[in-house]
């Protein structure tokens, strides 16, 4: 192992009792690592980045960030890589980050602001040796597709590492790490474009299956290999993928919630998508609820799966019931981690049992709910649009419903709702929108 300094030092530092250092272990992310050290520049009193074997520009990117650059030679082991980070540091927080994780520029001073509270609370503070948040994944569209929380920041205490070759995690008691609501960090590495270009998938599956020849027994292990395998498409992946979730699910030993809950949404998901398995879908959903009661995810799967049988007027109470509990969600009671940080997905389910309930007014209401939050749902705004044409609406009432949505005289907008509208069969509405011109035929 050998490390390098950067010349350059931080001279930013902010007016806290708290001297942050921010640390993460790269490589080849020259198209991240700018934007993963760029929020944290006006809080941090240091930088730095481990590199473990860059062949892009990833180096010579943090060295123009001002970062202090180290390098480790990779030995196959996330843990030994962040505790080799962890020695350079000499402030006395700590704040670990990947290079595709970021925190926007307000919630970095809310961050720094928590930390310092604990830092500065002479009877209470002390119990506190780290600080966790809720990181949301998002898809190539920037939108947040799921959540987890995850220890964020921590004291720079020599007793305070990390263990586990893969999935590498701190040894602390839930009671000496204080959750901050107001803060996100934001998570791209699940993105299709990046499990496209990234080969983390292939690498964590090799030291997955090394960990379970070791420890063959282990769900914790096996629920990480299914869902790293669960995206590939192949027979063979997906057979084992599912064997594997099996595992956990009937197995009897200790698995973490999160992965347990990701097993069952595997099922639920295999079964929504065979019409001939839909009752197994219910059954799964009830499973689930029965072991993670009032979870709003498996309440959503169970509206969704509902409303594929038919029964509309029970998808609609339980999917109600669900949403009620927005509001109200606290990571202390509902693990869930779709549905709060995606609630478009529980609203396409409302608006569907409210169209097979009949119930035009809800299907206008959640409709247009849903385009509010993602004006791009070109399936949402069809189905709206036929519903109020079929219910008799006029051009007027119509258009004048889109323009509180979409900008009419934008011509890209304008020709989203006519192709919106060709799709539904409006297409002479589509028409009369565009003062009678084929230039959308």
């Amino acid at each position: 192992m050998s490390k390098k300094k950067n010349a350059k030092k931080n001279t930013g530092k902010p007016d806290s009792s708290v001297r942050l250092s921010l640390y993460m272990i790269a490589k080849n992310v020259e198209r991240n690592i700018e934007k993963a050290l760029s929020w944290a520049k006006d809080i941090t009193f240091e930088q730095i980045v481990v590199d473990t074997g860059s062949t892009d520009r990833t180096v010579e990117i943090a060295e123009r960030m001002s970062a202090k650059v180290y390098h480790f030679k990779w030995i196959n082991d996330f843990a030994a890589a962040r505790n080799f980070a962890l020695e350079q540091v000499t402030g006395n927080w700590i704040a670990g980050i990947d290079a595709d994780e970021y925190f926007t520029v307000e919630d970095a001073r809310k961050l720094l602001n928590f930390i310092n509270k604990i830092q500065n609370d002479k009877e209470n503070g002390k119990h506190f040796l780290a600080v966790s948040c809720t990181e949301v994944n998002l898809d190539d569209y920037g939108r947040p597709t799921s959540s987890l929380i995850r220890i964020c920041a921590f004291r720079n205490d020599p007793s305070i590492r990390f263990f586990g070759r893969i999935h590498e995690r701190l040894m602390l008691d839930e009671n000496q790490i204080a959750y901050i609501d107001s803060v996100k960090m934001y998570h791209t590495g699940y993105s299709e474009t990046a499990k496209k270009e990234s080969r983390k998938t292939e690498r964590n599956v090799k030291l997955l299956r090394e960990e379970l020849i070791r420890d063959p027994n282990n769900l914790d292990f096996k629920a990480y290999l299914a869902d790293s395998l669960s995206i590939y498409t192949d027979k063979d992946s997906l057979a084992e993928t599912e064997r594997l979730f099996a595992d956990v699910l009937n197995g009897h030993g200790k698995v973490h919630s999160v992965l347990k809950m990701k097993a069952y949404v595997f099922f639920i998901h295999k079964y929504l998508n065979n019409p001939e398995e839909l009752p197994k879908s219910v059954e799964m959903c009830r499973r689930a609820l029965e072991e993670f009661p009032n979870t709003m995810d498996f309440e959503y799967f169970l509206g969704y799966a509902l409303n594929n049988t038919g029964e509309y007027r029970a998808a609609w109470d339980i999917l109600k019931r669900c949403e009620a509990k927005l509001t109200q969600f606290s990571v202390d009671t509902d693990k869930s981690y779709l549905v709060p940080e995606n609630p478009i997905m529980l609203y396409g389910q409302i608006m569907i049992a409210a169209h097979g309930l009949g119930d035009v007014e809800n299907v206008v209401m959640y409709s247009t709910l849903i385009l509010s939050i993602d004006k791009t749902r070109q399936e949402v705004l069809s189905s709206c649009i036929a519903t109020l044409l079929r219910c008799g609406a006029s051009d007027n009432e119509l258009t004048g419903l889109l323009s509180q949505l979409y900008d009419l005289s934008d011509s890209e907008e304008l020709d989203f709702i006519t192709q919106a509208a060709k799709y539904c069969g409006a297409a002479a509405f589509a028409n009369r929108l565009n003062g009678g011109s084929n230039n959308y035929e």
